[in-house]
């Protein structure tokens, strides 16, 4: 029925907003699958480390996924980073995916945190927790360049964000 890739930063919002425009679809009566990064990475894409090439391997069965439950007229929303614009364009390309981009500055998302990668990643050089992989901080997060939808979550409330979605959705059906 339709694909929705959400793209963002760690923490920007996307499995909270998604989580909400889930719900609230399907009590409009809506079939709707919300497929979460942090899930496939400890399920069907625990194999993968974070590459580039398995960083796009993991989007890549993400899309193959979604796109058997959407010839099944199901909504489904991707949450997941989504770091390289060549991928997005693959999956819009190949499954009409829809991209919206979660937008969170680095401050406030240091400020968030809430699974402490933040922390870990603004670390000194040789610190044992040190992450050298985060995506925005010092890893490459390429910002989308024609989304079809941009949330601020910065400036937008979750219900607002959550608002524009649904907006989005059932003005594109």
């Amino acid at each position: 029925m339709m694909l929705l890739q959400m793209t963002g930063l760690s923490g920007a919002g996307k499995t909270t907003i998604s989580s909400h425009v889930k719900e609230h679809l399907q009590q409009l009566g809506y079939k709707v699958e919300l497929l979460d990064g942090d899930i496939f990475r400890k399920t069907l894409c625990k194999d993968l480390g974070f590459s580039k090439e398995d960083r796009c391997e993991n989007i890549r069965r993400m899309g193959f996924v979604a796109d058997i439950l959407t010839r099944n007229n199901i909504i489904v929303i991707i949450a997941a980073i989504n770091p390289y614009e060549e991928i997005r364009r693959e999956l819009q390309d190949k499954y009409g995916a829809k991209t919206i981009w979660v937008n969170c500055a680095i401050e406030t998302l240091k400020h968030r945190d809430t699974k402490g990668l933040y922390r870990r990643a603004f670390l000194p050089e040789g610190h044992p927790e040190k992450i050298n992989n985060l995506t925005g901080v010092n890893d490459v997060f390429e910002i989308p360049q024609n989304a079809d939808l941009v949330l601020d979550t910065n400036q937008e409330s979750i219900a607002q964000s959550v608002q524009k979605v649904i907006h989005f959705i059932l003005q594109t059906l």
